[in-house]
């Protein structure tokens, strides 16, 4: 591009000035590079997310929407903690009113923490940059504000969340605002709070080679509680403050009214303080005929006091008849009517505990499959690659890793006896209520992903599973032996993605854990099998081999191709960028 008065020489301008439409151009750019856009309301990856039906938890949205506007003069506290045991529906109830915030102009900055979402949505890091950003977006003159103070401070994104909550938001909003909040009130919702993890730091010192200690996630999840905390109790702060999470400890402390001499937040309960079975009983009455319509059934379909039995069994919790309702809309080629009558013959509990009959029902639709313990495999794995696969740098090795997710094309690549059978579809087929399983068309460029949480849970304690429990150990060893299934056939056609998916593997600290249960890998007894007894370079995916005096060509070259197009891939990139 040619510049203005480029080598000019011998001159000079009077009343010189410079009009620029966008003055910040480049730190709201440097915002928006780190911001967690999966984590916002209305993400491309919550498309599926769950939301309240029509004339569903109204009372429950109303009441929070009044708070939202007009506060609470009998408690006038900026925060709110909306709490629920899993599957009350606090997710579908956070995106519903942030939905209504948005749809009647109410200024909104939301964040969506998933355990199993990408990876931006599953720590800390990103979320104080993800409201910023938001906010910034209702008024021109508050992002101007939130531009300058990034070029005034651009290392803030380096620094803790108090500091970047006070930088970014709270000090932009006072210069606009001035002492009246009034004429800008909004509010700022968190929810899966308690899906937050902590970030792994990798020690990229030439000597280390195992990830560095960290805090826990309870601290971290704490940090977060304090930092909107003390966002809420300033004086000129103009926005309220939603937390959404599960009753746990870490909650349960902060917000006890008991530890502190004033309370900090309300407390709304789903469960307890709001009753929930008018609202499930009207989801599955619209629900049912819908699928009397869809299968053209007799108004008679139903078998008699169905509705009431699920109502009773969900005792309060959405997420059983959400459930049971996808278990006969998807992946079936048996008549609603036949999967709806095995439900309601599965044996009452005799108890209130909604974990009763979700897992009933967990273990009656995992046994659907033909080979339930596989697909549990299956499951716990990907579970596995969302969580431990992420962007990792190591600043030794040949391998630049990157930040794509683990597709459902190379999960099943990874993980098929055979590359050319229809493997997945065998196993998952039936288990569409439970997974989320992109259409093959979609495959290389969607992740598989799950409808709710409360699956892993049940799936990690064994009490509650039972017969469909495996240990971690074992899901490892036979995620080796799978991966030593692919590295023995050979390298081919398969996508760049499927090697840096490999490739990442090596990054992953408790990889080595399964290497005893594996039932291909030949291991000797006493061997230190410790990531940190190895030095941690690219080809050390393949240390189990060195270990055992194993050799196989094929594999060593399966990964050294992969580097090489690896490299050449971000070589590429990075050219294009020059």
């Amino acid at each position: 591009m040619a510049r203005v008065l480029d080598r000019a020489r011998d001159f000079h301008i009077d009343n010189f000035q410079v009009f620029n439409g966008h003055p910040s151009g480049n730190a709201m750019e440097k915002l928006e590079a780190l911001i967690a856009p999966e984590a916002l309301h209305d993400s491309a990856e919550r498309c599926d997310a769950p939301k309240c039906d029509p004339e569903t938890r109204v009372a429950v949205q109303d009441d929070l929407y009044s708070w939202i506007e007009h506060g609470d003069s009998n408690d006038p506290v900026n925060m709110k903690w909306v709490t629920g045991p899993a599957g009350s529906g606090k997710t579908a109830v956070m995106g519903s009113v942030t939905e209504r915030c948005k749809r009647n102009g109410l200024p909104v900055a939301s964040f969506f923490f998933s355990s199993f979402g990408s990876v931006g949505r599953r720590t800390k890091t990103r979320l104080v940059t993800t409201i910023a950003y938001q906010l910034a977006q209702h008024r021109q003159d508050l992002k101007n504000v939130i531009a300058a103070a990034i070029e005034a401070d651009p290392v803030v994104f380096k620094k803790n969340l108090h500091v970047q909550m006070k930088t970014l938001v709270m000090t932009p909003l006072r210069a606009v605002t001035g002492p009246s909040k009034a004429t800008f009130r909004g509010v700022i919702v968190v929810d899966g709070l308690d899906e937050c993890g902590v970030e792994k730091i990798h020690d990229d010192t030439a000597n280390a080679s195992q990830t560095m200690p960290t805090r826990t996630k309870e601290q971290d999840q704490l940090e977060i509680l304090q930092v909107l905390h003390q966002a809420s109790c300033y004086p000129t702060f103009p926005f309220r403050i939603i937390v959404a999470s599960r009753p746990e400890r870490a909650f349960r402390r902060f917000f006890d009214p008991e530890r502190r001499p004033s309370p900090i937040a309300q407390k709304l309960d789903l469960h307890q303080d709001y009753d929930a079975e008018a609202d499930i009983n009207l989801f599955l009455k619209v629900r049912f005929d819908h699928l009397r319509r869809l299968h053209n059934l007799p108004p008679s379909w139903l078998p008699p006091n169905a509705i009431k039995i699920l109502v009773d069994r969900a005792s309060g919790q959405f997420i059983y008849a959400a459930t049971v309702i996808r278990f006969l809309e998807l992946g079936h080629q048996v008549p609603p009517k036949a999967l709806l009558e095995a439900i309601l013959k599965m044996e009452a509990t005799g108890t209130s505990n909604p974990l009763n009959t979700m897992d009933k029902l967990y273990s009656h639709i995992l046994n659907s499959s033909p080979d339930p313990l596989l697909s549990v495999r299956w499951i716990c794995i990907i579970e596995y690659l969302q969580k431990n696969v992420q962007a990792s740098h190591h600043r030794e090795a040949r391998i630049r890793y990157s930040e794509e997710p683990s597709y459902a094309s190379d999960v099943n690549l990874l993980l098929q006896t055979d590359p050319a059978s229809n493997e997945a579809e065998h196993l998952l087929g039936n288990l569409h209520s439970l997974i989320r399983i992109p259409p093959p068309c979609n495959e290389a460029t969607t992740t598989y992903d799950f409808y709710h949480k409360s699956l892993l849970d049940f799936l990690e304690d064994p009490v509650r599973c039972g017969k469909l429990h495996i240990q971690r150990e074992k899901v490892l060893g036979f995620l080796w032996d799978r991966l030593h299934g692919v590295c023995a056939r050979g390298y081919d056609t398969r996508p760049r993605s499927f090697f840096r998916l490999l490739l990442s593997l090596a990054r992953v600290d408790d990889m080595h854990l399964g290497v005893v249960h594996s039932a291909v890998l030949p291991t000797r007894a006493g061997v230190d099998c410790a990531p940190g007894s190895f030095t941690w370079i690219a080809p050390s995916l393949l240390w189990p081999y060195r270990l055992s005096n194993f050799q196989d060509d094929r594999l060593y070259s399966l990964v050294e191709k992969a580097i090489d197009d690896a490299n050449e891939g971000e070589d590429s990139k990075s050219r294009d960028q020059l």
